[in-house]
């Protein structure tokens, strides 16, 4: 009995776009054109002789035929990446490197990192720290931890973990503290607010949740990056604004008041992972960055 498969590349291109439900998904999964993955499914049409797609409307969706193909193709590449993945961590002793924003590193995490490799010393934990826009799919990551607003690309298993909250903080060491800290929220409009070229909409979300009309928020100094801000709201140089979970030390060691609370934005803290490299450990510490910000 014959053992021949169709191309490998076609059955590759199926699979995506039968599991996506979309042959543009598949093209952005894979790295590849549109029109790459269409020629991909018509040689497998022609190299079955069956058609495996209907119109419908102005997309497609399977044929009888292409959904029984679907679901094994589907099971078969599965199994072929949970098989490569536990080769991969028994063979290679590789570290997890995730990926974060230096602020989030340096505020938050790395005040942590002990804990966390003791609670998971296998996962052997690299971080990649970075400012700019971090992408989860960069070669050489593993995953990535960041504020990120819905709705979640298709080829990333997100892990949310908590809702974003931002508020303004400053120092005791403020000269005008101990006048403010007794203020309404509306005391703030006439403060020049530190604020990061990076978040311009901080202030105006944070406004808007204090029934506040943003464009009568008045700014001061600018930072490139939401670590220097910190510092120097820390050094008291002004009122600057800033996700809870960033500034949850200093708040309970004092170094830093938020006398005007927090607002929840639609962003979410989550651990961003590609599918294609989804595997127990980032499940695991996703459970540990979900325990350890609760």
């Amino acid at each position: 009995m014959a053992r021949d498969l169709p191309p490998l590349n076609a059955l590759r291109a199926f699979e995506a776009a039968a599991r996506l439900g979309s042959v543009s998904e598949a093209a952005r999964e894979l790295h590849v054109t549109h029109g790459a993955i269409s020629r991909q499914l018509k040689q497998l049409e022609e190299a079955l002789g069956l058609a495996l797609f209907a119109k419908e409307g102005r997309g497609v969706k399977l044929t009888d035929a292409g959904q029984r193909l679907g679901e094994a193709a589907s099971e078969a590449f599965e199994r072929l990446r949970s098989a490569c993945a536990e080769l991969q961590r028994h063979t290679a002793e590789a570290p997890f490197v995730l990926g974060c924003p230096g602020s989030l590193l340096a505020r938050w995490f790395i005040p942590r990192l002990d804990r966390l490799n003791r609670d998971l010393p296998e996962l052997r934990l690299q971080l990649s720290a970075s400012e700019g826009e971090l992408d989860p799919r960069k070669p050489g990551l593993d995953a990535t931890l960041w504020y990120a607003e819905p709705p979640w690309p298709a080829d990333m298993q997100v892990f949310e973990l908590t809702a974003e909250r931002i508020g303004p903080v400053l120092s005791p060491h403020h000269p005008r503290c101990a006048e403010l800290r007794g203020a309404p929220a509306a005391a703030l409009l006439g403060e020049a607010l530190l604020h990061t070229v990076s978040r311009p909409q901080a202030w105006p979300t944070w406004a808007a949740g204090q029934g506040l009309a943003a464009g009568e928020l008045r700014y001061g100094q600018g930072f490139e990056h939401l670590y220097f801000l910190l510092e120097a709201a820390l050094a008291g140089l002004g009122i600057a604004i800033a996700p809870q979970q960033l500034v949850a030390d200093d708040l309970a060691a004092g170094r830093l008041l938020a006398p005007w609370g927090f607002v929840e934005t639609r962003a979410q803290l989550a651990l961003w992972v590609p599918r294609r490299r989804l595997d127990r450990r980032a499940e695991r510490l996703a459970e540990w960055l979900a325990g350890a910000l609760a």
